[in-house]
């Protein structure tokens, strides 16, 4: 059965809006930070280019094509999961997942060595933990509010 377009258009939104700000970021710190230079900022947090070709954390990177498809797959399971549940939180958590994984998904699309083997721009450094982006960051929040959901429930 389809999603009745109410159910489904927030989520779309909230996702359209991280795939947007991802990227223009990403298209700022390509541009910004090209040649090895690295932005303090405050504390550890700094920006500093780096691209991921593998899953989390840099990890696997011969499994770097399959992430694209996983993350498409998770999508369509949480846009399906829409429909079994009226708590407010569910849409905004799934557009941001949402968001995020496909942010992730056009940069292993179409940037360095493209479809499905291209590596995922990652800029925001804390030194202490791995590098990330926007879009990690939507996938992390939005992660998070499924499962306080899911315990919640």
């Amino acid at each position: 059965m389809i999603l009745a377009a109410r159910t489904i258009r927030g989520p779309l939104i909230i996702a359209a809006v991280v795939v947007l700000v991802d990227q223009l970021t990403k298209h700022w710190a390509l541009n910004a930070l090209d040649n090895g230079r690295e932005i303090d900022i405050v504390w550890t947090l700094r920006f500093n280019l780096a691209f991921n070709k593998g899953m989390a954390f840099s990890r696997a990177d011969w499994l770097g094509p399959a992430v694209p498809v996983l993350a498409i797959v998770v999508a369509v399971i949480l846009l399906r999961s829409l429909k079994q549940s009226s708590k407010a939180l569910l849409p905004i958590a799934v557009g941001l997942v949402v968001g995020g994984s496909l942010g992730n998904v056009v940069d292993r699309l179409f940037r360095n060595d493209g479809w499905f083997h291209g590596g995922v721009v990652d800029f925001i450094d804390l030194q202490w933990w791995p590098i990330f982006n926007v879009a990690d960051i939507a996938i992390v929040v939005g992660g998070g509010a499924l499962l306080w959901l899911t315990l919640k429930s």
